[in-house]
């Protein structure tokens, strides 16, 4: 009579427990988890920074400086924030001034921060990156002061930190 070879139950069971376990520590090294956390950052900064934005227009408009093409102050002391057009500029005193702790995790990276200008850019990111942004990685919030013509604008890239 002829033995049949093969697996047993148990083996098969411990194979597989095995490459559970190889999968669980091994699949975070394969996605790029830390990528897509810090695109979801970057987009929470974004909606911070057209919160703030918004609210300080509202501000402006009820103080009827909205149409200030000078940078003005919306508030006073230390809760003053510099605005053009109502919105704020694009500066530490502006559009920084807007968000709580903003020095805690972010920095401004690219654009002086300190022009009140309209229609001015500057690049806030990861207080990480503060010696310059990875190359080809878009990681950071992009915010152009307002014109005349427009409003401020608050960008991120689709791509970005990936």
């Amino acid at each position: 009579m002829k033995r049949q070879g093969g697996f047993t139950l148990i083996e098969l069971v411990v194979v597989i427990v095995i490459l559970g376990i190889l999968a669980v520590t091994a699949a975070p090294r394969f996605l790029n988890l830390q990528g897509d956390a810090r695109n979801a950052s970057l987009q929470g900064l974004k909606g911070a920074i057209n919160g703030g934005a918004g609210i300080v227009y509202g501000k402006a408009a009820i103080a009827g400086k909205e149409g200030s093409s000078s940078a003005v102050d919306i508030g006073s002391g230390s809760d003053a924030v510099k605005t053009i057009f109502g919105y704020p500029t694009a500066t530490s005193a502006g559009i920084v001034a807007t968000l709580s702790n903003f020095s805690d995790d972010w920095v401004i990276v690219s654009g002086t921060g300190t022009s009140n200008d309209a229609g001015e850019t500057v690049q806030l990111t990861f207080k990480q990156y503060a010696n310059g942004v990875p190359a080809n990685s878009n990681c950071f919030v992009e915010y152009t002061a307002a014109t005349a013509a427009a409003a401020a604008k608050v960008t991120v890239a689709d791509n970005a930190c990936k």
